[in-house]
């Protein structure tokens, strides 16, 4: 055995605690590479069974014999033969590649949504800075309640009969195309405006606030994605922390992404406690040894040197969000608020394939004391739901309340605590109105597809 060079590791798929981490920085990739000549559908199932058999983390659990003429591309391929257990794996173009972890571009409206079909309105969960919808106004907790003059409660019925798509909602992601649309702000007035689709900028911190409780200063920085980018708007929100005496990360839509920037975060929160111990081992499948590698402030600056951090987290909140949170822990307090997060204790190394870039799942990654069997989610400290009715860094959101409850009681709330015994007679966890385990699985208890993949199609 051997051990496998982690060069690229750029996603940290989602949920991605592992999803990904380039070292070089990047955004290079491994694997077999473009062949020229060895390009044709055959080839490159051929390749993606090859890739598989070698580097895949459940490799002992493919189908014996693979055909590659059977498959109409590796991406059914992909999905044909990998486990039940695995609804991470996934294969993007070389260009989604770029757009997304490179260039952090899309092009659209730039908001991501959930619907409230209930109550006839989508919510936006969050909204790009330099946007369309962010320079028209829309921010989250918004609630759009009409586009193009019909309103949610008709487009909703209409996607019910399979009637309309929400390409035909919005329109094709092409740069010029109008969207009007009337929406209710979190403070109950209305607004509209009409919009013109562009190739949205991704940035990755959402929001950054100081608050003062008592003594003591509470900084909060709102994380959305581990992407290349993500490095420098890391650094600029430590900046605007610098002597906090709490930290509170809010990482509830962070699907993951790059390892080496949850290194930074985990990093710069704690360097006093972390520094020259391990940050994560690498498990891979019987083909290769495992590796460590240490708490490495990469290109991080500010260090807090915090005894205590809380992170807040939904069912979104996967791999290395995950990682933060579980390679923290052996050293200081991590306090959790919010509902268990999705379970990706595992990673991907992408591989390249002609013009596709593979994720299948690589490695298992666990902590110093060797943790790292959450499949089922890391359970947080005090409960409470995301109801996306507030923007960001209003302490009348739950998940935010709740955590500058803890820092300023050292305990959860008596809701929290309500919420928690609820949860633990039923076996279920609410999360405005949803149950967060049925996010993971179906009615039949088979794993739902990869939750990063649903924030992307979830964006506009």
């Amino acid at each position: 055995m051997f051990s496998r060079n982690l060069i690229a590791v750029a996603l940290a798929s989602t949920l991605v605690a592992c999803g990904g981490g380039s070292d070089s920085g990047n955004g290079s990739i491994g694997g077999p590479g473009p062949n020229p000549g060895q390009c044709s559908t055959n080839d490159q199932n051929r390749q993606l069974i090859s890739e598989l058999r070698n580097n895949y983390l459940w490799n002992d659990e493919l189908p014996q014999n693979i055909d590659p003429n059977a498959y109409p591309d590796v991406f059914r391929l992909l999905q044909a033969v990998v486990p039940p257990r695995d609804r991470f794996s996934f294969i993007l173009t070389e260009q989604e590649y770029e757009d997304i972890y490179v260039n952090a571009t899309f092009f659209g409206l730039g908001f991501g949504r959930r619907d409230d079909i209930g109550a006839g309105v989508i919510r936006v969960l969050y909204v790009y800075e330099q946007s369309p919808a962010g320079r028209a106004g829309l921010t989250r907790g918004s609630e759009i309640t009409a586009i193009n003059g019909v309103s949610m409660s008709e487009w909703y019925d209409r996607l019910q009969r399979n009637q309309v798509t929400w390409d035909d909602i919005f329109g094709p992601n092409q740069e010029g195309v109008e969207v009007a649309m009337e929406w209710r702000r979190p403070d109950g007035q209305l607004d509209d405006a009409v919009m013109l689709k562009e190739e949205v900028e991704t940035n990755t911190v959402m929001a950054v606030e100081r608050f003062e409780q008592d003594d003591r200063e509470v900084g909060y920085f709102v994380f959305d994605s581990f992407i290349n980018r993500s490095e420098q708007d890391v650094n600029r929100a430590f900046d605007q922390l610098s002597g906090v005496d709490e930290l509170i990360i809010d990482l509830r839509y962070n699907g993951g992404g790059l390892i080496r920037v949850a290194n930074q975060i985990a990093s710069q929160a704690s360097w006093h406690a972390v520094q020259n111990e391990t940050f994560v081992t690498y498990r891979f499948n019987d083909n290769f040894d495992d590796a460590s590698i240490p708490f490495d402030l990469g290109r991080g600056i500010e260090r807090l040197n915090l005894d205590r951090v809380v992170v807040l987290t939904t069912a979104s909140s996967c791999s290395s969000s995950e990682l933060v949170i579980n390679s923290l822990a052996p050293f200081v307090e991590v306090v959790t608020v919010g509902t268990p997060t999705c379970g990706k204790p595992v990673g991907q190394q992408p591989a390249q394939i002609c013009d596709k870039i593979v994720f299948a799942i690589n490695f298992q990654t666990l902590n110093a004391e060797g943790f790292g069997d959450y499949f089922d989610g890391l359970e947080p400290t005090c409960r409470a739901s995301d109801t996306a009715r507030t923007d960001w860094a209003d302490p009348n959101d739950p998940l935010l309340g709740e955590a500058l409850y803890y820092l300023n009681q050292g305990q959860c709330s008596d809701q929290a605590q309500a919420l928690a015994r609820l949860d633990a007679l039923q076996g279920t966890v609410a999360t405005d109105g949803q149950n967060a385990q049925q996010l993971l699985r179906d009615n039949q208890g088979q794993p739902l597809r990869n939750p990063l993949l649903d924030k992307w199609q979830s964006q506009h």
